[in-house]
């Protein structure tokens, strides 16, 4: 990432910027703690955050094109940290790097993978990739949803570009914005909330995939994107998480009692929304701090480094919120 500061990104990225700061400004259970974000962002990493990691050991990389597949397969089902707690360890590894890695070892064994092999695969298959028991209620439905995942995924990429993976990425023109715009058709990816008369777009996933593609490629041919900096944060239950513990963000005390119990909180529920808007909110008041401080990062930097700070276990102390849902 260069410190030519901010290209402006697509329109996009200015959508969901202002109705995740319209939430924040509306919402009810979710508290942005004001007066603590100029120390906060004084007393980040900065050279940290200017070095954005993709873990080589737990992705399959150096691929080519079947890196892009990958990377657009592995986008397709990086959701399900609602299931999580009832899923079977693999290799040791559990949560997102599991499937990350478990994903690595299926291309690695099957390559080269086509659309017409994702297409193909069942819940059953998704099982055997990782390493899962369908008895469980709870993993049957997840391996169901990532078999649908990737079902539709093989057959966009059939339908709308012949078969070839890297023709998606190709088709949005070095864009980020631009490869939103594209993947969201596939339902799925089409991460959009309702907060009372508020449409709220996140497209945590859709947003994930040019970073991930950037980090995959080190910003080189299918990573190479003009309007990177445009992104925002990724919103899911883990940054939320970590800004809540680190005192950024502040529940109401029925809400905070709830999550702290680990009760589930309902996909699209106000309080749901509330948390995940809130938290883009917050992280943009941090990048504004940090520019005007002289220490400018961006969106994309700043989620990459409080989401593996978030892997720290002091922040195991308290649960997250967990909602079982497609979109993280």
């Amino acid at each position: 990432m260069t410190d030519e500061r901010r290209e402006a990104g697509g329109a996009v990225f200015e959508e969901i910027r202002a109705a995740c700061a319209r939430v924040a400004g509306a919402a009810e259970r979710v508290h942005i703690e004001r007066d603590k974000l100029d120390a906060y962002a004084r007393s980040l990493p900065v050279d940290k955050l200017h070095s954005p990691v993709i873990e080589p050991e737990h992705h399959y990389l150096g691929h080519g094109e079947q890196t892009v597949a990958y990377v657009l397969a592995l986008d397709s089902i990086n959701f399900g940290s609602g299931y999580f707690p009832e899923l079977e360890p693999r290799n040791g590894l559990v949560g997102y790097f599991m499937v990350a890695h478990a994903l690595g070892d299926f291309f690695e064994a099957n390559a080269p993978v086509s659309a017409g092999d994702l297409i193909a695969l069942t819940p059953e298959d998704c099982a055997e990739i990782f390493g899962q028991n369908l008895s469980n209620e709870a993993v049957a439905e997840l391996m169901g949803l990532f078999s649908q995942a990737l079902e539709d995924l093989g057959r966009f990429v059939l339908a709308d570009f012949g078969g070839r993976f890297a023709s998606v990425v190709e088709a949005a023109g070095g864009r980020a914005s631009a490869l939103v715009d594209i993947v969201s058709k596939m339902p799925l990816f089409r991460d959009v909330a309702d907060y009372h008369d508020t449409t709220v777009p996140f497209y945590k996933r859709a947003q994930i995939l040019a970073a991930d593609l950037w980090l995959a490629f080190d910003g080189e041919g299918p990573g190479a994107f003009s309007d990177l900096d445009g992104l925002t944060l990724f919103a899911d239950n883990l940054v939320p998480h970590v800004l809540r513990l680190d005192g950024l963000l502040r529940y109401d005390e029925t809400l905070a009692e709830r999550i702290d119990r680990g009760d589930r909180l309902e996909a699209n529920s106000p309080e749901e929304v509330e948390i995940r808007a809130c938290g883009v909110h917050v992280v943009e008041l941090l990048v504004e701090r940090l520019t005007a401080l002289g220490r400018a990062v961006t969106a994309f930097e700043l989620d990459n480094y409080l989401w593996h700070l978030g892997q720290d276990p002091r922040f195991e102390t308290k649960p997250r919120h967990h909602t079982r849902t497609v979109y993280y």
